[in-house]
């Protein structure tokens, strides 16, 4: 299985609480709002992935699966 991390820029609003969650797979970018730290797009394997998707103030986070 491969995970999928999308991050709606739309409706992030930089709270942060991704990368506090995942702090190997988030991180915050100029601006303040959540990104995929390069290289970790597929989640690196982090069990706290989908618990920074829950932690989001505003579901800005979408976790999914796909094979592959």
């Amino acid at each position: 299985m491969h995970i999928d991390i999308d991050i709606d820029k739309n409706v992030c609003i930089g709270a942060g609480q991704c990368a506090l969650a995942a702090p190997a797979v988030f991180t915050q970018d100029d601006d303040g709002y959540s990104m995929l730290i390069p290289g970790r797009e597929d989640g690196a394997g982090d069990a706290m992935v989908r618990e920074a998707a829950r932690a989001c103030p505003v579901s800005a986070i979408k976790v999914g699966e796909t094979a592959g």
